[in-house]
């Protein structure tokens, strides 16, 4: 019997949770791209209830493009795709990722989608947080949409990995297997608020954590602008915040939306499996 799915979206800016399918088996080309249809449309996908195995993991996640570099990640041993997002009940560190990004933004070809798949979730806290950057331009004031729309970004992963980044120094990073290198000192030029290749809609590729400047602009003109564009993307009526269960795979768009950690479980371990796609 052909599988079939239901999505059901969220009452937020973006989000819908699909269920009726099991992605641990092979999926036809019909349900990968109900699937697809449904992430372009929803920019978030959940699906509940998924027991996978990180060959199932990679398999599914294939489905949706070419396997991505994790330039600053090892992977699990023994696997070249998939990274643990880990935080150990004992870990003091900051937590990981808890300013606003799309993934790898710094690199020549970011991203397109990145899988999360929980392995382990605390009973409180360590929600993910989405914002609709579809919504986010589309609703701008005129005057402010502006200043921003015909912006080039200069992006880098500097102040994160590189040896004087905040993950610099491995033996503060806990759970997490970071590998800081001089290659975070690059940088890549980007559209800020590109057309999305395959819905034709406009949103911005930005987020305080990989954006460090605006081309033309000195960086006292562009810290401002940084910051005011943060503000914005902050607002409550673009944002999702999702709640974690076990055996939990999550889909986003990296091209659509933009993402942050959240604490809230001091003492409590957490443990996330990551692939990245192009």
């Amino acid at each position: 019997m052909p599988n079939s799915i239901t999505v059901k979206p969220s009452d937020e800016a973006c989000s819908a949770e699909v269920t009726g399918v099991d992605i641990s088996q092979p999926l036809s080309p019909d349900v990968v791209k109900e699937i697809r249809d449904a992430w372009l449309e929803h920019h978030v996908l959940a699906f509940p209830n998924q027991k996978l195995d990180h060959d199932q993991f990679e398999a599914f996640a294939s489905s949706f493009g070419e396997f991505g570099a994790d330039p600053f990640f090892n992977p699990l041993p023994g696997r070249k795709h998939i990274a643990a997002v880990r935080r150990e009940a004992s870990d003091t560190n900051p937590i990981f990722a808890e300013n606003w990004h799309s993934d790898w933004s710094f690199m020549t070809e970011p991203p397109s989608a990145t899988f999360l798949y929980s392995v382990d979730i605390p009973p409180v806290g360590g929600d993910t947080h989405f914002s609709n950057q579809h919504l986010s331009f589309e609703k701008m004031p005129p005057a402010m949409k502006e200043k921003f729309e015909g912006l080039t970004a200069i992006h880098s992963a500097v102040l994160g990995y590189s040896p004087e980044g905040i993950y610099g120094d491995t033996s503060k990073n806990g759970g997490m297997d970071i590998k800081p290198s001089e290659e975070a000192y690059k940088q890549e030029k980007h559209p800020l608020a590109p057309v999305h290749p395959e819905t034709g809609r406009r949103g911005f590729l930005s987020g305080l954590s990989y954006i460090i400047g605006f081309e033309g602009m000195s960086d006292e003109e562009s810290r401002p602008l940084i910051m005011e564009l943060n503000d914005w993307q902050s607002k409550e009526e673009f944002l999702y915040r999702h709640k974690w269960q076990n055996n939990m795979l999550v889909m986003w768009d990296n091209r659509s939306v933009i993402h942050k950690a959240t604490g809230g479980y001091e003492g409590h371990r957490r443990e996330l499996h990551r692939i990245t796609i192009y």
